[in-house]
C-alpha cells in the first residue's frame, strides 16, 4: 500500500509573497549602550528591529542563516478578541499563510541544532502543529509543552482555560538532543533526598540496584552487614558486577537499611544531580504565570497600560536555559514588551528581537535600558545575580528600492544613498556588503576572488577597459550601472572576461513585490490577496524615515568614485 503524504490545505495556500530583502539602517539615537563594562561578558551588539516582521526576517536571512540557536515566538494567538498592542482575530487560513511564511525562514535562519518554540493556546494549536510537521518534518518535532498559565479556577466557562502550549520543534531532532541542558533541580523534587545515617557528603537517596533481565556476571550474593544474605529478584540482576559493587561498599555508597539487613541500594548525593531531564508538565510554581507576569509589566510600566497577555520572566527563562549556552544567539519576531530579549540579556545570550507596534518604543527600549542600567530588579534578576550591562543597536527597515517616478517608470529610491544602494544590491545579488578601503571597485564579495561595483554612472567602453584592466584576469567583477555605451552585453562578456555587466534597476525588477511595507498579522492588510503583484509602486512615507539616510555613510563620501573610472 503506498503510503500518502497527508499536508494541511487552507484557502490561497499556494500564493507566497515575493519579499523584498531590504537593508537594515541604524538609528544611533535609540541604541543603547552601558556607560560602562560590568563583566568581561558583556554583550553589546544585540539588535532590535522595528518593522514589519516577515521583511526583518527576510532582511536577516543573509547574515545569519544557520546561526539561530533558539527562536522563541508567542504570535498572536487569532481568538478573535481585538488586542491593545495586536490586531489578533484573522480568518484562520489568513492566520496560516502568514504563519506559514514567517516559520520557512525561521527554520532557514536556525543552526543545525537550533531549536524553535511557539507558545499558542487551543485555538490554532492542532493547526499549528500540523503546519510546523510540514515545515520542520514530524522527526523533528521534540514535544508539546503545557505551561500552566492559570493557578485560581474560573467558573464562567464550561471548563476552565488553565494553560497554553509550548511547541518545540527542532531544525534537527539528533543535532538538538545533543545539547540540550538538563533543568535544575527544585527544592520540592530535592525533598527526597536525606541524610538518615548522617552521611559527612549530605543529603542522599537510594537508588535500587538491580535491573532487569539475566546477566551472569552479576547474579552473585550479597551479604548485609546484618548477615542476610541477598541475590537478585526473579527475572533480575544486579546492576553492576561484583567488583563495582565492592568500590560502591568500600566508598560507603551502599545503603542496607537502618537495620543493615535490607537490600542493597546505590547511595546518590544530592550535589552529584545535575539536574532534571525537562518534562512536558510546567507547572506555575517553576516557570510563573500570567498574574506574575502582569505583576512584572506593573513593576516596569505601572498599572496604566499593561500588556494583556504577557509572559513571565521564568518561563522564557527555562526555554533558554533548555535550549541555549551563554553567548547563543536568540530570535524573537513577536517581541511584545520585550520579555524574550530582556531575559536573554540577563543571562549571557546574544538577541534580535523584531517589533511593529509603537510599544517598541514605549515599552520595549524603556524596558531594555532599565536593564543594561541595572535598574530592573525584577523577574529572573536576582536568580541570575544581574548587575546591569551590554547593550543593543536599533534598527529600521530600509524604504523599498524601487519606487515609480512622476511618469510611472520604476526607479532606483531617491532616498537611498550610494552606500545604502551598493548594500542593498549586495544583498540581492548574494554579496557580503564590505567596501574595501584598498580598491574603490570592491563593494562586496561572495568568495576571495568573485566582487560587486555599483555606480549610477553611464559606462564607455574606455571606462570598462579601464576597470578590467584594475581588476584582473585572477579576479572577477559584476558590474551594476545604469547604463553601458559602445558594446553590448554580449560583446562585453568577450571582450572583457572577467567583468559581468548588469543595468539598474532593470537587473531587480523582477525580483520582489516593491514597495510592499506591511505584511503584519492584521486581517485588513491582505498581503496576497492580489493575483499579480506590480512591478513596482511608490513606497509609503510612513514617517519613520529619517533624514540621515540620505546622507553618506561616515567614511563612504566617495564610494561611487565615478571620477576615477
Amino acid at each position: 500500500m503506498t503510503k500518502q503524504k497527508l499536508e494541511l490545505t487552507w484557502i490561497g495556500k499556494e500564493k507566497r509573497p515575493q519579499l523584498e530583502p531590504r537593508i537594515l539602517l541604524e538609528d544611533p539615537e535609540k541604541s543603547y549602550h552601558a556607560k560602562h563594562r560590568v563583566s568581561d561578558n558583556d554583550i553589546f551588539d544585540n539588535r532590535l528591529i522595528f518593522g514589519d516582521n516577515l521583511l526583518a526576517l527576510k532582511a536577516l536571512e543573509q547574515e545569519f542563516t544557520g546561526k539561530v540557536k533558539c527562536v522563541f515566538i508567542d504570535p498572536p494567538y487569532n481568538t478573535g478578541s481585538a488586542f491593545a498592542h495586536y490586531d489578533d482575530g484573522l480568518e484562520h487560513s489568513i492566520w496560516l499563510g502568514l504563519m506559514r511564511d514567517r516559520l520557512e525562514i525561521i527554520r532557514r535562519l536556525l543552526a543545525e541544532d537550533g531549536s524553535l518554540w511557539i507558545t499558542i493556546d487551543d485555538n490554532e494549536a492542532h493547526y499549528l502543529k500540523l503546519l510546523c510537521d510540514e515545515i520542520f518534518g514530524r522527526q523533528n518535532f521534540i514535544a508539546s509543552n503545557i505551561w500552566q498559565k492559570r493557578y485560581s479556577r474560573e467558573n464562567r466557562e464550561a471548563i476552565g482555560d488553565a494553560h497554553d502550549y509550548v511547541f518545540l520543534f527542532a531544525k534537527n531532532a539528533e543535532r538538538f538532543k545533543a545539547i540540550r541542558n538538563r533543568v535544575p533541580i527544585s527544592e520540592e523534587q530535592a525533598k527526597v533526598y536525606k541524610n538518615p545515617n548522617n552521611h559527612p557528603r549530605g543529603r542522599w537517596r537510594p537508588i535500587p540496584m538491580t535491573a532487569q533481565g539475566y546477566r551472569p556476571n552479576q547474579m552473585y550474593e550479597i551479604v548485609a552487614p546484618g548477615g542476610a544474605v541477598h541475590r537478585p529478584p526473579e527475572g533480575r540482576c544486579w546492576s553492576t558486577i561484583e567488583s563495582e559493587f565492592l568500590k560502591l561498599r568500600n566508598a560507603g555508597r551502599i545503603y542496607f537499611g537502618k537495620d543493615g539487613n535490607s537490600q542493597p541500594n546505590i547511595i546518590r548525593f544530592l550535589d552529584e544531580v545535575e539536574g532534571m531531564v525537562p518534562w512536558t508538565w510546567w507547572p506555575h510554581e517553576e516557570v510563573g504565570h500570567t498574574d506574575e507576569a502582569k505583576k512584572e509589566m506593573h513593576a516596569l510600566f505601572g498599572k496604566g497600560d499593561p500588556f494583556v497577555t504577557p509572559k513571565p520572566e521564568r518561563l522564557i527563562a527555562r526555554v533558554l536555559h533548555i535550549a541555549t549556552n551563554a553567548g547563543d544567539l536568540v530570535l524573537d519576531s513577536f517581541a511584545g514588551s520585550g520579555t524574550t530579549g530582556a531575559v536573554a540579556h540577563k543571562m549571557g545570550r546574544r538577541w534580535i528581537m523584531v517589533e511593529l507596534g509603537e510599544h517598541c518604543h514605549s515599552h520595549v527600549i524603556p524596558r531594555l535600558k532599565k536593564v543594561i542600567d541595572g535598574d530592573d530588579k525584577g523577574g529572573i534578576s536576582e536568580s541570575v545575580g544581574w548587575k546591569g550591562g551590554g547593550g543593543f543597536r536599533y534598527y529600521t527597515l530600509a524604504p523599498s528600492l524601487i519606487v515609480n517616478d512622476r511618469w510611472g517608470n520604476p526607479v532606483i529610491n531617491p532616498e537611498y544613498n550610494p552606500a545604502q544602494l551598493a548594500e542593498a544590491l549586495c544583498k540581492l545579488e548574494g554579496f557580503s556588503y564590505a567596501p574595501s578601503e584598498m580598491h574603490w571597485w570592491q563593494h562586496g564579495h561572495s568568495s576571495e576572488r568573485d566582487f560587486l561595483f555599483v555606480t549610477t554612472q553611464n559606462l564607455s567602453a574606455d571606462q570598462l577597459q579601464a576597470l578590467s584592466d584594475e581588476v584582473g584576469p585572477e579576479q572577477s567583477l559584476l558590474v551594476c550601472c545604469s547604463a553601458f555605451r559602445g558594446v553590448t552585453a554580449a560583446k562585453a562578456s568577450q571582450r572583457w572576461p572577467n567583468l559581468t555587466l548588469k543595468k539598474i534597476p532593470k537587473m531587480v525588477l523582477a525580483r520582489c513585490e516593491w514597495g510592499h511595507d506591511d505584511y503584519s498579522l492584521n486581517v485588513s492588510n491582505l498581503p496576497m490577496a492580489t493575483t499579480s503583484p506590480p512591478t513596482a509602486i511608490p513606497a509609503a512615507d510612513d514617517g519613520r524615515r529619517a533624514a540621515r539616510r540620505k546622507e553618506t555613510a561616515p567614511g563612504q563620501g566617495a564610494l561611487f568614485e565615478e571620477d576615477k573610472v
